[in-house]
């Protein structure tokens, strides 16, 4: 389990990494705003970082839109050296994190069922049905 010091550089190192996205990535191919940082992983000696990133709808052109971030690396360690004191400043790697769209995929299968056999549950669990045999 990741110390508490840890938990708080990656929460800082997230939040300082997303918004400086959003200033850096200007291209017009470009939909930063699909981007979305859900966790960075920092190793116990500060020198490197994993960020994971989600990108929502864009399914073909994910892997540009990542090569684009793995490009704008050097930039964004630069920036994290400027703005935040640790005793290293870490390499980052980015990498696509799926979870987001395997939970909405859950969450979709779930609605489906729920359309598809909750009317039969309510007929048999219906409180109106119940109070009018009494």
């Amino acid at each position: 389990m990741p110390s508490q010091r840890i938990t708080r550089v990656n929460e800082l190192l997230k939040r300082e990494i997303a918004s400086y996205l959003y200033r850096l990535i200007n291209e017009v191919d470009f939909d930063i705003s699909a981007v979305t940082v859900t966790q960075v992983v920092t190793a116990p000696n500060l020198r490197h970082a994993r960020v994971f990133v989600s990108i929502r709808e864009h399914v073909l052109e994910r892997e540009a839109m990542l090569d684009v971030l793995r490009e704008k690396r050097n930039a964004v360690q630069q920036h994290i050296n400027r703005t935040i004191r640790l005793k290293y400043t870490p390499q980052l790697t980015f990498e696509l994190d799926e979870s987001i769209e395997k939970g909405d995929h859950v969450l979709h299968l779930i609605d489906e069922l729920e359309k598809e056999y909750g009317d039969a549950t309510r007929e048999t669990t219906d409180p109106e049905s119940d109070q009018e045999e009494r």
